[in-house]
């Protein structure tokens, strides 16, 4: 499941937004799913970072944000990954690796598609 927040028309990018729509899909679906949070825009990292402490993912990318901090506009898609996983290891989480997002996924790997 992937909780959107910050899109116009949709639900704002607050963390009393993102809990209640955590709330919300347990009592849907239990504890059966699995989730991850887009904050479009400067609400990206703090709505990453509540995701991951609420014990789901963390998606951040140049689609949602262009802002790696206040005035410092991002270089990369990477850049934005490398921030997260700065902040993921400074609480205590260890990020998957590609290849282990896949197995959690379950997804095919590279060498399974024709890209």
């Amino acid at each position: 499941m992937q909780f959107v927040t910050g899109i116009l028309g949709g639900i704002a990018s607050t963390i009393p937004h993102l809990v209640h729509m955590k709330q919300t899909a347990d009592s849907l679906f239990g504890k059966n799913f699995m989730f991850s949070t887009i904050g479009a825009g400067r609400h990206e990292f703090p709505l990453a970072t509540t995701s991951m402490l609420l014990g789901g993912g963390a998606r951040v990318g140049l689609e949602d944000n262009l802002w790696l901090s206040a005035g410092q506009m991002a270089r990369s898609n990477a850049e934005l990954v490398e921030k997260m996983v700065r902040i993921a290891k400074e609480l205590g989480y260890e990020p998957a690796s590609p290849d282990e997002t896949r197995q959690i996924l379950k997804l095919k790997g590279r060498d399974q598609v024709n890209m």
